[in-house]
């Protein structure tokens, strides 16, 4: 038996202000973007803020429906709609920011594990690793690449 140990690199900033000013936008279309959230049942909003090479900025919020399944969360309805918009085009970051019924969250929320995988397919298609913003109210987490939050993905490979 080997044992083998995955590291994760997670930056943690106890002030937004601190990041890059291209940063901080990105985590302010995020925020923005929970205003837009449909999310009657769970009242929990999520926004994403995706930047492209192109300098495009596409944001969006998550969707909810009574049938939970057929609802889509924030991060993939950006990347879809970033990667189908310009499919030609690599995204360079992600802001992520979450909302309740009482304000934005404390604490950054990381994205669930369908979005994880949509973001890794992205960062592979285009070969250029996808730095990840994950925006709480009181810290910021930045990580340089979505592998970094999903380590022995699934991809293409496996397919062939």
């Amino acid at each position: 038996m080997k044992k083998k140990e995955i590291i994760t690199t997670i930056y943690e900033y106890e002030a937004a202000d601190k990041l890059k000013d291209a940063d901080l936008l990105l985590i302010n279309k995020a925020k923005e973007a929970c205003n837009n959230s449909y999310s009657p049942y769970s009242h929990f909003s999520v926004g994403a803020a995706v930047l492209l090479e192109n300098g495009e900025i596409i944001s969006a919020s998550n969707q909810e429906n009574a049938a939970y399944p057929s609802g889509l969360c924030a991060e993939r309805v950006a990347m879809f709609y970033a990667n189908s918009k310009y499919p030609d085009v690599a995204v360079k970051s992600i802001a992520i920011a979450s909302a309740n019924k009482d304000g934005f969250i404390e604490k950054p929320v990381p994205p669930c594990g369908a979005c994880r995988q949509v973001l890794m397919e992205t960062e592979q298609r285009f070969k250029k690793n996808i730095k990840v913003i994950l925006a709480g109210n009181n810290k910021v987490f930045e990580i340089s690449s979505v592998e970094q939050l999903l380590p022995l993905s699934f991809d293409s490979r496996f397919l062939k």
